[in-house]
């Protein structure tokens, strides 16, 4: 039977989601359960186009990647994919009405990664966080609205803040494996060997006023959203104080972590402040 099947496909999902990112599983299990498997579903689709870039690089990625995508529009198109990731992925497209330009703004970027290693100007910058980051949190945002799209063009722009914050924070997190590990650079015109105090509060304040944005939609998500959603906003709000307060030498030679203990206690807070009423 189909709903077997679709059962099946979106366990995978799940399984993508727990397995790959202990924050992210985290922060869903604060969303209702009546859109929480449709974010398992975006997030094992982005997921597995982002393995394909970042990690397969004994395989020829580039064909794993066309492969992919050529999956990808035939899974939407016919409604059903042998691939469990793709079939939850369509499921949850058909269902909230998501953009073809959302997805495939998403999978421009992914391609970037492909070959790109270097952002010499803000344009290429904000191109690629847009399609690497921000049209997640739009795709995000149109479950979270149930496909309003009043409420959804209400929320776009700050939706699109809190996608780039969360970017541009895994970006400065990351600089050393980004560089070593991938040979890449986002920040335009930041030579990692030059990184010092000035250059990266310049990147944090430019991150802060991301977040300062993207609160202004938190505070308006349906009931639904927006536990989970605060909860990653204070999970990303904390990862950028530790890197504000990390010397810009240790952040080029380490990768800054919030404790399971500490993901506990922001936990612990976002709860009370929901609960009272306070976002």
């Amino acid at each position: 039977m189909k709903s077997i099947f679709d059962t099946v496909s979106q366990s995978c999902s799940k399984i993508v989601t727990n397995s790959y990112s202990t924050s992210f599983s985290l922060v869903s299990k604060m969303l209702s359960g009546s859109i929480r498997q449709d974010i398992y579903n975006i997030y094992g689709f982005v997921r597995f186009a982002d393995e394909i870039v970042d990690t397969f690089h004994e395989y020829d990625k580039e064909k794993l990647f066309n492969d992919f995508e050529e999956e990808m529009y035939k899974a939407i198109e016919n409604k059903i994919s042998l691939n469990p990731i793709l079939n939850s992925f369509q499921k949850t497209v058909h269902q909230y009405n998501i953009s073809p330009e959302l997805y495939e703004a998403f999978m421009k970027s992914m391609r970037l990664d492909l070959h790109k290693t270097k952002y010499l100007t803000d344009q290429e910058y904000k191109d690629y966080i847009y399609g690497s980051a921000d049209v997640v949190g739009l795709m995000c945002l149109k479950v979270f609205v149930n496909g309003n799209p009043e409420k959804y063009d209400n929320l776009k722009e700050s939706a699109m803040h809190l996608g780039s914050a969360f970017q541009k924070v895994n970006f400065l997190r990351d600089l050393k494996a980004d560089f070593e590990d991938l040979n890449r650079t986002y920040f335009p015109n930041l030579n990692l060997n030059e990184l010092d105090e000035d250059s990266k509060l310049k990147i944090i304040k430019e991150i802060e006023g991301d977040f300062s944005k993207a609160l202004q939609g938190i505070l308006k998500l349906p009931v639904e959203a927006k536990f989970g959603v605060y909860t990653a906003f204070i999970y990303y709000k904390k990862l950028l104080n530790k890197l504000k307060k990390t010397p810009s030498l240790e952040i080029k030679n380490t990768r800054i972590r919030v404790s399971n203990y500490q993901k506990f206690g922001l936990l612990a807070k976002s709860y009370f402040d929901y609960r009272l009423n306070l976002i």
